[in-house]
Parts: C-alpha cells; structure tokens; sequence
C-alpha cells in the first residue's frame, strides 16, 4: 500500500464483506504474517486507500483482528458495517443505526437478587458524530444506494454489544437487556471488540454502522427468508462508505474540505529541518502542526533510532519505579522492546516491519503515559528515517 493512510473497514459476514466491497476499486489480497487475508484497495470514487476485513461472529474475533488490521495498516479510522437486531418497534427494517456509543452489556455480577450490570461503554468521537450527522442532514450520502433502492431512516443511538443471537421477545435475557440498557437502539455481537482494540490505540475513531435486518424477537428466519438481511446491509454499507469519504476530507489534511475537495487550509507536509550550531537555538513558528515534531541538536541525534530506544528503556524503568506503569504493563512493553531491538539488528527491510508493527503495539500500550507515549512516537520516526 502507498504510504497515505487508510480506512479499515470490517465485517462479520460475507454478505456484509461483499456489499462493502462493491464500494471499493482496484482490490487485490494482501496476506498478514498471521495468515489473516485482507484486501486492499482505494474508495470507488478515486478516494483514499481502503482496507477490507472479514472478523466473523463475535466480539472476541472482532477485536483480535481489528487490533492487527490497526498494527498492519495504521489506519485514520476504523468503520464496523453489518447487520443488527432492532430492540424496538419503532426501528425498522432496513433502517441504518450509527451507533452514538456501544454497551458490552455482558459484564455484570451475579447477586441472589438478580444480575447486575456492570457495562463496559465507548463513545464515538465527537467529529466523526459530527461529520455522521452532517452527512445524514445533506443526503448526499444517498447517491452510494444502488438505483431503485429507497432511502432508509438514518438513526443515531447506542448499540447493545454481547456474544448471544437474541431472537426472543419475552426470554430472560431479552428482557434483562431491554430493561438494563432501555435507550439501545439494536443489539449485535462485533462492536464491543472492535471499540475496545481502537480505544488501545490511541483513542482510534471506530464508527459501528448497521443496517437493521430483523427485530430480535423470535422472527428472524422469516425477516431473512425475505432477503432483510441483504437489504439493510446494503444501505449500511452506502451509509458508510459516504461516511469513509468525508472522513477521509477531513483526516488527511487537517481541516474540513468541500464537496469540490478543496481545502480550507494546506498543512504542512514532508519533513521540515531547522539545524543550528555553537550557541545558536532553533525556534519553531508555524500554524497547524500534523505529525511528530522532533527538536534537537542535529537531524543525526535526533534520529538515531538506538539512542531513542536506550531512553525509552530508561524512562519506562523510572515509570515502574514511580508506579506510573503496572507491572504487567511493564512486562508486556519490555517484551516488545526487545522485538524492536532484535528486528533493528536484522538490517532488512523485513526486521524495520516487524519493528515498526512491535513500536505500534507498544504506542497502545503506553498510552495512558503521555511522556512514554511521546517517546515510543519518537522513536516510530527515528525508524521510519532509516533507509
């Protein structure tokens, strides 16, 4: 893939998988070391470079191959797009639902008084609500629907993430659900595991689109039978590609674009050296900054990837001295560190990979430490400057 990063997009079914891709160009196969297969490609429109995953059912699947689309491709975003269950009558088929935040409504305790909820809750970022909602006021979106096709309701709510098919109205489970988490929209199986690898990440924007394809109460198969599935996963799928498109506007550059791609400020690109000697001091002027900045004494100390990771090594021991990281943290980061030192000896093109893929773990998991966090980034460039 060309240097620009991409959109991932992931699914949990093939039919979800083939509507997505129907959106995308110049697809090939690119194969991760794990034997996962993705394919790659540019958005149909001549966009940015979109990446396309099949996870299958559940949370866990669907947060272990996010997390390795993320450290494989650097994504800008990460956009889920399936099918749902409506929780209320209200929803219905073929509407598509962007979630405003996911329950992982399966955590809770178990008192002799009933379950108690004990939820895990993530929100989409403020600006990717924002440019969902803005494109949804327009319609603009409408013009990735197939000709014929009806517009559906775009609705914005939480979704309701667990590892159960819910296709009962009455069963104890359902009626947990909708009591517990009264204000979900639809309840599905992927988000939750998606929503977790992304916040890991630095707090990755991760947008869950679905398409309501039955009402998860005991009348699946006939809403399948009537082909509801494919329906409501192919304005999903239109409704999210669009999204993909203005995010991309907005991601790459900095600052929102028109519809005609024009941007309303050109940042800075490339890498920018100021190099004083003796005495003298470098200042840095500038508007809007996107990326690393490194200040130093010279380009070489600045970029020497040994000398960043010695004081990485040096600062992440203090931080378990100072209690700022945990021991298993510290464990799981020492772990990594050692890939990065042992791949950099290597000299190939193949260990500077497996080093940039460890350093991007590493980043995830330091990333509640800002200084460390800064550090792992540094370090990110220093190796990217290595020829």
């Amino acid at each position: 893939m060309s240097k620009e990063r991409p959109i991932v997009f992931l699914t949990a079914l093939d039919l979800e998988y083939q509507a997505v891709r129907e959106h995308l160009t110049d697809v090939r196969p690119h194969r991760h070391r794990a034997g996962t297969r993705f394919e790659v490609g540019r958005l149909a429109n001549g966009g940015c470079p979109a990446v396309l995953g099949l996870v299958g059912k559940g949370n866990h699947p669907a947060a272990v191959l996010a997390e390795r689309a993320i450290a494989e491709f650097d994504p800008f975003a990460l956009l889920f797009v399936g099918v749902a269950g409506a929780l209320w009558p209200q929803v219905g088929l073929g509407d598509v639902v962007v979630a405003t935040h996911v329950y992982a409504y399966h955590g809770g305790t178990s008192e002799d008084d009933g379950l108690k909820a004990r939820p895990r809750v993530w929100e989409i970022s403020h600006e990717s609500d924002q440019i969902a909602r803005h494109l949804y006021r327009d319609g603009t979106w409408k013009r990735h629907l197939p000709d014929g096709v009806p517009a559906p309701n775009v609705r914005f709510g939480p979704i309701a993430a667990g590892e159960v098919v819910q296709d009962s109205p009455i069963s104890a489970h359902a009626q947990w659900v909708r009591r517990t988490y009264n204000d979900a929209l639809a309840i599905e199986m992927e988000a939750a595991g998606a929503a977790q690898a992304a916040h890991l990440n630095r707090s990755l924007p991760v947008i869950i689109v679905r398409g309501v394809s039955d009402r998860a109460d005991g009348t699946k198969a006939a809403t399948d039978g009537a082909d509801w599935q494919r329906r409501a996963v192919v304005n999903a799928a239109a409704f999210a590609t669009a999204l993909a498109e203005e995010l991309a506007r907005e991601s790459h550059h900095g600052r929102p674009a028109d519809r005609t791609g024009r941007a309303e400020d050109k940042p800075m690109g490339g890498d920018i050296r100021n190099v004083a000697g003796g005495n003298a001091w470098v200042g840095v002027q500038a508007g809007h900054i996107h990326g690393d900045v490194s200040i130093g004494r010279s380009p070489e100390s600045g970029l020497d990837p040994a000398a960043r990771l010695a004081d990485l090594h040096a600062r992440l021991r203090k931080a378990r001295t100072a209690g700022e990281v945990d021991e298993e943290t510290f464990t799981a980061a020492q772990e990594e560190l050692a890939v990065v030192s042992e791949s950099l000896a290597a000299s190939t093109e193949q260990g500077k990979s497996r080093a940039m893929i460890a350093l991007k773990k590493l980043r995830g998991l330091l990333v509640d430490v800002a200084d460390l966090a800064a550090k792992v980034a540094a370090v990110i460039a220093a190796v990217r400057g290595v020829s």
